[in-house]
């Protein structure tokens, strides 16, 4: 068995991995205190297999890989009872669980993860044992409706008529806190409401507050933040080469101007990738249009956009082309077939 590279890190080595790249984390202290105590803690990921996954996921499976690296046990939540929580058909819900199941894992793999330490857990499984709902009804006496609207408002498709699953949803995910047996939580910033509401129940049950940490979400292609309902605003995971370059090619991106979503990609995601493996993202153009640039750190490539030095069509034909990689990684012909009968119309 490979000896895992975690166990050469020193602790600072593995707080900075933990906590780069992260919005925030409730709270600091404790991680810095669970790293120190623990070789190899436990934090888990739930998702919900709503919608078709997109590039935005990309930025939590860093997260996963900065964790592994980091000497974290991870394990990845498939949550299908939190997607029919969430209005996703009771009649597609295996297929659409079959189809997260299977994509999921050929993500984190084509980010280049090592996954000796990953696990997946599909939520039917321990969700519907006694003890379990027991729990769940137990924080449903103690949290009241209006708590719970207010976490679940963030993540849930409430409406002007909101369904009572909705109100369940997050006292469900603050029990599989402890059901999965975990140190930690990752999630992104729009699960804050619900992180906090674990932490400020589960002590009332007999169980440990968790750790939680959020990372920031992207903004969307079309100026808002990616959606899986939204079919302009994202890239799904099975889109090929030339699909790629015609939704980045919309992308919203004015010369001069760095407040956008590719930047923020690139920022957030391709260039941590770059760094990790000493590459630099490379610009490639004619010479009479400056020629090849490449960039070591997202400063140097903020700077030429804002002076108008570099072109957003040539930044966009660079990102299309790193997403168009990494998507390729992934094992399409099995996936399309799954995503076929869970998406069917």
């Amino acid at each position: 068995m490979v000896k895992s590279k975690a166990n050469k890190l020193n602790f600072e080595e593995r707080y900075n991995l933990v906590k780069r790249n992260t919005a925030e984390i409730i709270s600091e202290e404790e991680i810095k205190k669970l790293l120190k105590e623990k070789d190899k803690p436990v934090v888990y990921l739930g998702t919900a297999p709503t919608g078709k996954p997109h590039v935005g996921y990309f930025l939590w499976g860093l997260k996963v890989c900065d964790l592994l690296k980091a000497g974290f046990h991870v394990k990845i939540l498939l949550a299908d009872l939190h997607a029919a929580l969430d209005n996703t058909p009771w009649n597609v819900l295996e297929y659409r669980y079959d189809y997260y199941a299977a994509i999921i894992p050929e993500m984190i793999k084509a980010i280049g993860a090592d996954t000796q330490e990953l696990e997946f857990v599909k939520g039917s499984e321990m969700q519907l044992s006694p003890d379990y709902m027991y729990d769940v009804l137990k924080l449903s006496s103690l949290v009241s409706v209006h708590d719970c609207h207010k976490a679940a408002s963030e993540v849930v498709k409430m409406g002007d008529n909101p369904k009572l699953s909705g109100l369940i949803y997050p006292l469900m995910q603050a029990c599989d806190e402890q059901y999965l047996e975990v140190d930690c939580q990752l999630g992104g910033t729009d699960q804050r409401k619900i992180m906090v509401l674990a932490r400020e129940n589960l002590s009332k049950i007999g169980y440990n507050p968790r750790i939680e940490i959020m990372t920031p979400l992207l903004p969307g292609l079309v100026g808002k933040k990616m959606s899986s309902s939204d079919p302009n605003s994202r890239i799904d995971l099975l889109e090929d080469e030339e699909s790629v370059k015609k939704k980045i090619n919309k992308a919203e991106f004015i010369e001069g101007d760095v407040d956008n979503g590719i930047m923020a990609f690139i920022e957030s995601f391709l260039m941590v990738i770059k760094k990790d493996k000493g590459e630099k993202f490379v610009i490639e153009r004619p010479v009479k249009f400056g020629g090849k640039k490449e960039y070591s750190d997202f400063e140097s490539l903020k700077k030429d956009v804002l002076s108008k030095e570099t072109h957003p069509m040539d930044v966009k034909i660079a990102v299309a082309k790193e997403i168009s990689k990494i998507l390729s990684k992934m094992n399409k012909k099995k996936l399309l077939e799954l995503s076929k009968i869970a998406y069917r119309e």
